[in-house]
């Protein structure tokens, strides 16, 4: 009983230190993402947090998506995200979260929570958009165990894709695979189709339209790319898992399909280096 109250103790401590902005967490590379792709726009939002003399020193807001594109930020600085046309700010979603960051770095207020009903607040000048998600997955961060150090000289959102579409398919493969602390913390892989009624195959493939759920013996297509994206995680270094010439491998259990995903690994993290 009275380590169960000692722990609780400590709990209420930290969570009251939180509440009112203060950063009680060793110094390091914090990463938090949501855990599924938001059903309204297929976006799923992640952040990285550095600590360094027991203060936040940069804070980073970001997305990946189901689409089969490149991170928010990168999407959005493109002027493909189109949320410039409906700011009242005129701003696009990468400004305003750059906005978002510099407000955390300057106050280290990790516990606000001035919200509005829908998400949004009025206390953070140049942030219209949805920001109480931001807060969330920073608290999350902040609750886990900092990112180790990994292999790769440059962190970051690294994104890599076919050529060209293949001609009897109709698809192009693409990889997205999220840098911190120089390791890879997440890899995505899809594809897109010519056709501009396709959806992305991951999409496609989570609603049961994509035929593979029913020929593999290893699962729907979105369960085998699932895991591929967990043995680029394990192995940091894509190269090292080996594929045969013909496009598939034994080295990745569950995946019986051509894993393409591993060459556009190598590829896009080359700009890690």
């Amino acid at each position: 009983m009275k380590r169960i109250f000692c722990l609780g103790l400590v709990f209420f401590l930290v969570a009251a230190g939180m509440a009112f902005g203060q950063v009680q967490v060793k110094n390091g590379v914090y990463f938090a993402q949501d855990p599924s792709f938001a059903p309204d726009n297929g976006w799923k939002e992640q952040v990285v947090i550095t600590v360094a003399g027991g203060k936040i020193t940069k804070a980073v807001y970001n997305a990946v998506s189901n689409l089969g594109v490149a991170d928010k930020k990168t999407y959005a600085a493109a002027g493909r995200y189109g949320m410039k046309k409906a700011s009242k700010l005129g701003l696009e979603w990468d400004q305003e979260a750059a906005t978002l960051e510099a407000y955390l770095v300057k106050t280290q207020n990790v516990g606000f929570n001035q919200f509005k009903p829908d998400g949004t607040t009025d206390a953070i000048s140049g942030a219209t958009f949805h920001v109480k998600n931001f807060f969330t997955l920073v608290n999350k961060a902040l609750a886990s165990a900092p990112v180790q150090q990994g292999i790769y000289a440059k962190d970051g959102w690294y994104f890599a894709e076919e050529a060209n579409f293949d001609a009897h398919t109709g698809w192009k493969d693409n990889i997205l695979l999220t840098v911190v602390n120089g390791r890879i913390v997440d890899a995505l892989w899809n594809s897109t189709n010519k056709d501009p009624k396709m959806k992305s195959k991951l999409v496609e493939s989570l609603a049961g339209h994509y035929g593979l759920e029913k020929a593999a013996k290893q699962g729907p297509w979105h369960e085998q790319a699932a895991a591929v994206e967990a043995a680029i995680v394990a192995a940091q270094d894509p190269s090292k898992i080996a594929v045969k010439p013909d496009g598939t491998t034994d080295a990745i259990s569950g995946a019986s399909i051509h894993v393409t995903a591993v060459g556009l690994a190598v590829q896009a993290l080359k700009a890690a280096r």
